[in-house]
């Protein structure tokens, strides 16, 4: 079944530029791993320290090889000094 997510990331007003950076580098990275459908990275236009994930994989097997990953890990050990707030949800399509 596919696993599709929206993540939103808020920096913390010092760091925009910083987070911008280290979530770019998971864009092109994360695309060509194996059971990726989707993965766009958007910085909201209103409020420029918010980032917005949407990613969607084959299945959950892809995404847990997504989340071993050295781009992944590296992102992981980084993003909580830039980000003010961070959560996700789980997304169903409707068609």
């Amino acid at each position: 079944m596919t696993v599709t997510k929206k993540v939103v990331f808020v920096s913390k007003d010092d760091c925009i530029e910083e987070l911008k950076i280290l979530l770019g580098t998971m864009i092109q990275a994360s695309r060509v791993e194996d059971g990726c459908l989707l993965y766009n990275i958007y910085q909201m236009q209103e409020k420029p320290n918010t980032f917005v994930v949407v990613e969607a994989w084959e299945n959950e097997e892809a995404l847990e090889g997504h989340k071993k990953s050295e781009h992944y890990l590296l992102y992981k050990s980084r993003y909580e000094q830039f980000t003010s707030d961070k959560y996700s949800d789980n997304l169903i399509s409707l068609g």
